[in-house]
């Protein structure tokens, strides 16, 4: 090689090293002036790698690219931040994600135009770059100051709320960091749902449709939660923090552990959603609002129906088609809704072969919002006022007459026994009224052609049936099992509840009525809603505890599974469930005495030992906590609800299952994703047990301000050797036995050590709850003693804790405190 053609090699090799100089390898974490990146190349948060950056496609078919922000660290690629969400590229090789010497983010389509910036001004040239934290915040910031941020993702979130993001209003200009739905499962663009901050002011948040119709509140801030999110009540993961001044208004959230992976979304449902990971087992739903999806307003669309059972949630109408088949069906985007398949004739509503358009009668549905009053005589003049006006879509005759012009929003077919529902006559076409009437007319005709084949072979069976019910007793059960199970139907069950009038109770699955059979023998009805919850907990329930008898667990008489509907009948308990009687202070309900109390705690560990280590299998109860605590006319003790309880074989010692349980009360493994064993319901007694002895919740939010958590002021004095009875329920006047009370609260301190291995069975609970045991010292968990270590100034004495007044809102005393900021 000669000197010229040696010149012209280093030549291109310095022009190819210029050429990329602007370009980052794979794993920096930040992008300096004049630096991009594209392609496959990603920016990785500092200084842990949570998160990274770079393009990414939507879904399996989508060929649209977009800038954002996903979990690193997880084995499921999820977004949390899109940056052109609006505007995609198409090519991602050729475009580029820059930072420009003015400081300013720029994402660079292939023809150099510019579709995305952080529209920036007033910045000195060069001073800027721009990272990507480990909390999922893209910041551009002072390159001599880090901690100056200029710009943040966090003040531009898209439809997920991550740890430390605020969610607010700038009262200087006014404008919202809301949070907004996709459009659909493949397109980030911004749907119709919307999360935001009151914009009048008031401490809460609304869902909207369309920026415009509310159909969710949280309810204003009291403090410590929001007064129409209970799940926030009791919470040991995630802190809270509202803040308000003349500059802003917002509410933020962390977690206790830094590990834990958490995020906010507002789902294409038009739900807001709370998930957490857990190893093996993926994003699990710890709470949505609204509870039922078909809550939220015209979710399905112009002439769509809301199911609510599960996806899709929505179909049409009958004469209806969606807008969009791909939309409605594989994208889960409802919101274009339904058109007709005929259109109407309307005018003179006569066809050629003078045919009519007419109605559809659908009986029990909820009927559409916004209707128009009309005074009319009769149904057939509310009727014909519909057909002769070509707007008029539906009507509905309840003694008043209602139509609705235009589209119709928020219909939906309601369960049967669910009041509130009408008679909605649906206008359709001529031509589509005479295929129905042909298909039924064929379905008719088949039907009796059955029938009549199938009639001798019917006749001697229903001699029987006759005299079988004759003999039981028409408003008997219709089955029973093994001598002890039986199975109702939902008419017999329908007039023991006098058609589930009397709600005694209302839980996370469906709701409890009171009822009474034709011998007297009064029970508790549990109607399970929601048909895939329902029916895992049905099975769950009937199987876990369907034969097993034991004094201290509850004794299910029963069920009916009938079509879609799941109801368990049990014994009923006059007395109602412990957290009645030690969290409320209505009249109605007995302040029980420390020797109920102890009877209360002895008596549940009999029940949940024998769960343990009785039955053939070992059976997990897994949500453990006082509103799951039963008390009959004696107050003894019933353990009810199984609907989340896991059997585990005696040949094996733990079993993986995904979160469940109560916020509160569950054992730190749940966290941690790792198989459970029967101890996770040992360390939810604990807390449990510190309930029974304090007589207020675990956790309390006073009027100072601060946060109080009994189990740490608890632990400390046990540990320290003070005074045990300040510990007790201030409402008994110390009228309690010394000796137990110091017993009780040893016990429980062992069941809430972090270590399960530390922790007692159930069976030594027991023991040492009856005296037969000595009880040891038990040592400062590693949660609690960190908790002490942190807040050690904030620990007070006070021989006060459970102090109450006459007012909703308890006044609390100076014991352990945590602040809430």
């Amino acid at each position: 090689m000669g000197i010229k053609e040696i010149s012209w090699f280093f030549l291109s090799v310095l022009f190819h090293c210029f050429s990329f100089k602007t370009l980052l390898s794979n794993g920096a974490s930040t992008i300096t002036a004049g630096e991009s990146i594209s392609g496959d190349q990603t920016i990785i948060s500092e200084p842990d790698g949570n998160f990274e950056l770079g393009f990414f496609s939507p879904g399996n078919k989508s060929q649209n690219y977009y800038v954002g922000i996903w979990y690193r660290k997880i084995s499921e690629r999820t977004i949390v931040w899109e940056a052109n969400r609006d505007k995609p590229i198409s090519d991602k090789s050729s475009s580029q994600l820059k930072l420009l010497e003015d400081g300013n983010l720029v994402l660079l389509d292939s023809t150099k135009a510019s579709i995305w910036s952080t529209n920036l001004t007033s910045i000195t040239l060069n001073s800027t770059e721009a990272a990507l934290l480990d909390s999922g915040n893209l910041v551009l910031r002072q390159k001599l100051n880090s901690s100056a941020f200029i710009w943040q993702s966090f003040d531009h979130q898209t439809n997920t709320w991550l740890p430390g993001g605020k969610l607010g209003l700038n009262k200087l200009t006014n404008t919202s960091q809301m949070l907004t739905s996709w459009k659909n499962s493949e397109d980030p663009a911004m749907g119709i749902f919307s999360c935001e901050l009151d914009p009048s002011g008031s401490s809460q948040y609304f869902l909207l449709w369309n920026s415009s119709q509310s159909y969710w509140t949280s309810g204003s801030w009291n403090g410590h939660i929001f007064s129409l999110v209970p799940e926030m009540e009791n919470n040991n993961y995630f802190y809270y923090s509202y803040v308000s001044n003349q500059n802003e208004s917002y509410f933020t959230y962390n977690v206790y552990n830094t590990s834990l992976i958490s995020r906010f979304v507002i789902d294409l449902t038009g739900q807001v959603k709370q998930f957490l990971w857990l190893d093996g087992v993926g994003w699990d739903l710890f709470w949505s609002q609204p509870r039922l999806v078909c809550d939220v307003y015209a979710l399905c669309g112009p002439f769509g129906t809301c199911n609510g059972k599960d996806l899709p949630f929505c179909e049409c109408l009958q004469g209806f088609k969606p807008r969009s088949t791909k939309n409605y069906y594989n994208l889960s985007d409802w919101s274009g809704g339904c058109v007709r398949r005929t259109p109407l004739l309307c005018g003179n509503n006569v066809s050629t072969n003078r045919e009519k358009d007419g109605f559809l009668q659908m009986p029990n549905m909820r009927l559409p919002l916004h209707p128009q009053s009309l005074e009319v005589e009769n149904v057939q003049a509310c009727e014909l006022a519909c057909l002769n006006n070509c707007s008029c879509t539906a009507y509905a005759y309840d003694g008043g007459c209602s139509i609705w012009e235009g589209d119709l929003l928020n219909v939906e077919l309601l369960s049967q026994g669910n009041s509130g529902g009408g008679n909605l006559y649906l206008k359709l076409s001529a031509s589509e009224l005479s295929n129905l009437r042909g298909k039924k007319k064929g379905s008719v005709i088949g039907t009796i052609v059955g029938v009549i084949a199938g009639v001798v072979l019917l006749l001697g069976s229903v001699l029987v049936l006759f005299w079988w019910l004759w003999r039981r007793n028409v408003f008997g059960p219709s089955n029973q099992i093994d001598g002890s199970l039986v199975q109702f139907s939902y008419r017999n069950l329908q007039i023991a509840t006098k058609n589930f009038s009397k709600q005694i109770g209302r839980g996370g699955f469906g709701s409890v009525f009171k009822g009474t059979l034709p011998d007297l023998t009064v029970i508790a009805v549990k109607k399970l809603e929601g048909l895939s919850q329902g029916e895992k907990q049905f099975r769950s329930e009937v199987s876990t505890i369907g034969m097993i008898q034991h004094i201290n667990l509850v004794r299910l008489c029963g069920f009916c599974c009938q079509g879609t509907k799941r109801i368990l009948v049990y014994d009923f308990m006059p007395n109602g469930s412990l957290d009645s009687h030690l969290f409320h202070d209505k009249k109605d309900y007995e302040i029980l005495d420390w020797k109920k109390r102890y009877q209360i705690a002895l008596g549940t560990a009999r029940g949940l030992a024998y769960l343990h280590e009785k039955c053939r299998d070992c059976i997990i109860h897994c949500d453990v906590k006082p509103e799951n605590i039963l008390l009959d006319a004696e107050f003894c003790p019933k353990v009810a609800d199984f609907g989340m309880a896991k059997l585990v074989g005696r040949e094996f010692s733990r079993v993986l299952t995904s979160m469940k349980g109560t916020i509160g009360y569950l054992a730190p493994e749940w966290i941690s994703g790792v198989a459970i064993t029967a101890k996770a319901d040992v360390y939810s007694y604990g807390m449990m047990l510190f309930e029974l002895i304090s007589g207020r919740r675990n956790s309390d939010q006073c009027g100072d301000g601060k946060f109080r958590y009994f189990p740490t002021w608890a632990a400390r004095k046990i540990n320290e050797n003070e005074e045990i009875l300040s510990l007790l329920d201030c409402r008994l006047d110390g009228y309690a036995d010394h000796a137990e009370v110091t017993r009780a609260c040893k016990v429980a301190c062992w069941c809430i050590q972090d270590d399960e291995a530390h922790r007692p069975s159930m069976g030594l609970v027991l023991q040492m709850l009856e005296g037969v045991m000595d009880v040891k010292p038990p040592p400062l968990s590693r949660t609690l003693q960190s908790s002490v270590d942190i807040h050690e100034d904030s620990f007070e004495s006070s021989s006060n804790w459970g102090l109450r007044t006459t007012t909703s809102q308890a006044k609390c005393t100076t014991e352990s405190t945590i602040s809430m900021t």
